[in-house]
């Protein structure tokens, strides 16, 4: 019997409290799961800075990805005998799913922007360099690292399979919303993903939603507008993430600078200078970063040292609504006012914006293509969901942008009351300030 369809003696189970248990019955599976590479997932968290809004928000990307896995797991059993099935596609699916976030780094985004690196890049290293993960899959066979990248770099043939873990309803997806929900403690995320599961049905390049199944849809793209506005863009977890950035901008800054650190930033030092390889990448992680913006906090240099010293102990900025159009002659005053206080306004004044599409239809040659959710009507034709539904068809297309002011509001309130300044920046901010 071939690598790929070796089982397991007795089937393992992971408690998980979003799915209850995670199966394992395919070696293959688990052995990717006992890799170094996997492993070190549990070392970078799924929500970045939202621990410090949340605090039951520590979850993993580990946690995550085996949710994602046992979502297509049931997918899968539910497609065994469905016509436009290929059961040949099975285990390149799971281990797709598996390894989709491989390559996230620590605090994932905010970490990615200053580096100017690409997770999903680093999950194709990973897939395809001198790893275990590597070795795993070419057991299976000497192509089979290429398909498993191609699935998660969403070139696969298949569509079918691609779209299983990335698409607008997605195993990725249903996964990580009713986790964060969970870990977070919001009941925003939550949706019948047994109705979903039952009504999914494989046609030719996608997976589509029987009609019956409507109002279960409709409720996992509420759930997934909801969370993203009030768990996702919370403007305190963007606080923490600005001032994450900032910590980032200003070691790499003092790096250039030849600046003598107390303690060498020795695994940094690549991502300083460009020139990133995948084991570095690999070794560091959110125990790493955080270890060095502890020490950072001790630094001589006042801008690092404050900046560290809020994130590990969360004094956080504060923030003000703010509206770029109406109120850019605002920051530019405010922007004066901080260089006469001696307050960088690089690193202490930080317009933040974030937005949303919550459902889109099909728009050929616009960024980011989205293939739309399809309803398998009685009539076996298929109808694109907002045609189909009042509710998605009032948010389709609609893309909401939230602006954010961020600041120390703590050290404006320690300058001298006869300072003019300090009036004239409380003024500005009074204006909006939450």
């Amino acid at each position: 019997m071939a690598y790929k369809d070796d089982q397991l003696h007795e089937e393992k189970v992971f408690k998980d409290p979003v799915h209850r248990y995670v199966h394992v019955r395919d070696l293959v599976i688990w052995d990717l799961i006992g890799t170094k590479e996997f492993q070190r997932l549990r070392r970078i968290k799924q929500l970045g800075t939202s621990f410090l809004t949340f605090h039951g928000a520590e979850h993993s990307r580990l946690n995550h990805s085996l949710g994602v896995y046992e979502i297509v797991r049931r997918i899968l059993i539910n497609f065994e005998d469905r016509p436009n099935w290929n059961r040949e596609e099975r285990i390149l699916c799971l281990c797709a799913a598996l390894l989709h976030d491989l390559g996230h780094g620590p605090f994932s985004h905010s970490f990615e922007k200053v580096f100017k690196l690409d997770h999903e890049e680093f999950t194709r290293a990973i897939i395809l360099g001198d790893t275990e993960v590597h070795q795993v899959l070419s057991k299976v066979s000497k192509e089979f690292p290429q398909k498993v990248a191609d699935v998660i770099n969403k070139t696969y043939h298949d569509k079918l399979v691609v779209s299983l873990i990335s698409s607008q309803i997605d195993a990725d997806r249903m996964d990580y919303l009713q986790r964060d929900a969970y870990f977070t403690g919001v009941s925003y995320g939550h949706f019948d993903m047994e109705r979903i599961l039952r009504v999914m049905r494989p046609v030719e390049d996608q997976v589509v939603i029987k009609e019956s199944g409507m109002h279960a849809v409709e409720d996992y793209i509420m759930s997934r507008y909801q969370m993203y506005w009030q768990v996702y863009f919370h403007p305190v977890t963007r606080s923490a993430e600005v001032i994450l950035t900032k910590i980032l901008h200003r070691v790499k800054e003092l790096y250039g600078q030849h600046y003598q650190f107390k303690v060498e930033p020795t695994p940094f030092i690549s991502f300083f200078e460009g020139k990133v390889s995948l084991e570095d990448y690999i070794r560091l992680d959110e125990a790493v970063v955080l270890y060095y913006f502890q020490m950072w906090a001790e630094e001589d240099d006042s801008i690092l040292s404050d900046l560290a010293y809020r994130f590990v102990n969360r004094r956080l900025f504060k923030y003000a609504e703010f509206n770029p159009n109406l109120q850019m002659n605002d920051w530019m005053e405010l922007y004066q006012l901080f260089k006469d206080i001696d307050l960088d306004p690089d690193y202490y004044l930080v317009v933040d914006s974030s937005s949303d599409l919550p459902y889109d239809f099909y728009r050929p040659g616009e960024e980011e293509e989205r293939l739309p959710i399809h309803l398998l009507m009685p009539n076996n034709e298929l109808r694109e969901l907002s045609r189909q539904s009042d509710i998605v068809e009032a948010i389709s297309g609609k893309k909401r942008t939230d602006h954010k002011l961020y600041y120390p509001k703590d050290l404006i309130e320690k300058l001298a009351d006869d300072r003019p300044e300090k009036a004239k920046i409380q003024k500005i901010l009074n204006k909006q300030e939450r």
